[in-house]
């Protein structure tokens, strides 16, 4: 029997997060996931008139096509799957995580899969031109990721997804925008950080529910060459497999110029894979008041109540500093007083101190009633 919870959270993906409208065809791509969550996805697409394509998916046949492939195969691949892209005016992405590592052994590879089959098919294609959510399904391994039982994190995981007020989140969101829009020089002072860098004239996107569910972040992109000092992450962030701990960049006119982890050799191969994988894309604040602890998931830790993400890679085209490359790897920085806390200035003032705004205009960010 299907769980209502995963009905409800269909209807808010079809409804709300791609609007999907009477006639208008929407591309489910399910990855890893259990049948009555997409069935539960093609029921809200033709409850609303609308015209479901399904794509079933899972890791296992995901590392059998990157493994062997050539940059050859990787095209003939993405050539495919951009044209059915094309053809659609909506993507659902929800994912199940079944093995965190499967890419682990397979680096180069996986870096292959990102510059010739993602950055055609999701980068160029699916950002752009579709209205589109992506989010992540609850398994037992994202249980045990966030430290929670198997039930305690799915009720987590639907509280935060199905339960917020999305609209209320983009009114408020809306009203912060007016003041950041204006902001020009950012400093960003935590343990291990001194940042600085100008957003003049990029602007601010709010994030309340359309393109990730959860959601709760408010992003900018940093004018490309503007970037000078020192990062420290305190999330572990896994990429192509890999878990990296304590990752700490220094940077100089825009770029990368040092990149420490637990492994310097492979996030130097990652950095390296073109010229914009050592520029920045997004700076994004994260405010999700029901997210509060990392468990090494992009979608949920970039949400976090408190938090930053300072992004490698490619800008998008709403916010956009020129910046391209086959990487965007969101890197969080919890600023909260027990994760070191931290301060945000925007042109001089002090905004935001130990994960809490200050500033009149943004106080509303905090989310507490």
């Amino acid at each position: 029997m299907a769980d209502q919870r995963e009905q409800k959270l269909a209807k808010l993906l079809v409804e709300y997060s791609v609007a999907l409208q009477k006639g208008e065809s929407c591309l489910i791509n399910a990855v890893d996931i259990p049948t009555s969550m997409t069935e539960a996805l093609i029921a809200a697409v033709y409850e609303v008139g609308g015209f479901p394509l399904v794509n079933v998916w899972n890791q296992r046949l995901e590392r059998a096509m990157v493994q062997s492939a050539s940059e050859a195969s990787l095209e003939k691949w993405a050539d495919v799957d951009t044209y059915r892209m094309k053809q659609v005016d909506a993507f659902i992405g929800i994912r199940g995580i079944a093995n965190v590592r499967e890419l682990a052994s397979i680096p180069e590879k996986s870096n292959l899969y990102g510059k010739f089959y993602n950055t055609p098919v999701h980068m160029k294609t699916r950002l752009p031109h579709t209205r589109w959510v992506v989010l992540r399904y609850p398994t037992e391994i994202m249980a045990m990721q966030a430290n929670k039982g198997t039930v305690e994190f799915e009720d987590f995981f639907y509280q935060v997804c199905t339960e917020v007020d999305y609209q209320k989140m983009a009114q408020v969101m809306d009203r912060a925008k007016k003041y950041l829009d204006a902001v020009d020089k950012v400093h960003i002072l935590a343990p291990g950080t001194d940042l600085q860098f100008s957003v003049k004239g990029m602007g601010f996107i709010p994030c309340a529910g359309k393109m990730n569910i959860p959601d709760g972040e408010i992003y900018s992109c940093p004018v490309k060459d503007s970037v000078n000092g020192t990062i420290a992450y305190n999330c572990d962030s896994t990429y192509h497999g890999h878990q990296f701990k304590d990752i700490r960049f220094v940077f100089k006119d825009g770029k990368i110029v040092e990149a420490h982890s637990d492994d310097d050799h492979l996030i130097d191969e990652i950095l390296d894979v073109d010229e914009g994988a050592r520029f920045i894309g997004e700076f994004a604040l994260g405010c999700n008041p029901g997210v509060l602890y990392p468990m090494d998931n992009t979608l949920f830790d970039e949400k976090i109540s408190g938090s930053i993400h300072f992004t490698p890679g490619n800008a998008y085209d709403d916010c956009d500093n020129g910046n391209r490359s086959s990487v965007h790897w969101d890197l969080v920085q919890i600023q909260r007083p027990e994760y070191g806390g931290g301060e945000i200035w925007f042109d001089g003032v002090l905004v935001r101190k130990d994960g809490v705004f200050l500033h009149p205009e943004l106080v509303g960010l905090n989310f507490s009633d």
